[in-house]
């Protein structure tokens, strides 16, 4: 499982992704070097709540918005609900679930 650190790192990563920003771009706007940007974005080092709003600013976004981790794992969280119905279901209900599955990947092709 993802520290903080970690989530909140990946987070400022695909949000700086997002801007097609690098991180030397990144770094220079918030006037930090760009080792320690990469030590944050790794999960490694922790940052200030004053680098934290310069971050978010240069992100365009909220410093709540980067703590905002749900989007990331939503699969995870769907599985889980998924294999609680599954378990549920009768030996006829699994089959039929799984014929319709099959179909849906069958049409995406």
């Amino acid at each position: 499982m993802q520290t903080l650190k970690e989530k909140l790192g990946a987070r400022i990563k695909a949000r700086r992704k997002e801007l097609g920003l690098s991180q030397e771009e990144l770094a220079e706007s918030i006037n930090m070097d760009t080792p320690n940007l990469s030590n944050i974005e790794r999960g490694k080092r922790f940052m200030t709540a004053e680098t934290l709003e310069k971050i978010a600013q240069a992100l365009a976004t909220t410093e709540r918005e980067l703590f905002d981790f749900s989007e990331h794992e939503p699969q995870k969280y769907y599985r889980s609900d998924i294999e609680k119905l599954l378990d549920k279901c009768e030996k006829e209900d699994l089959k039929f679930i799984f014929e319709v599955i099959k179909s849906y990947f069958n049409t995406k092709k």
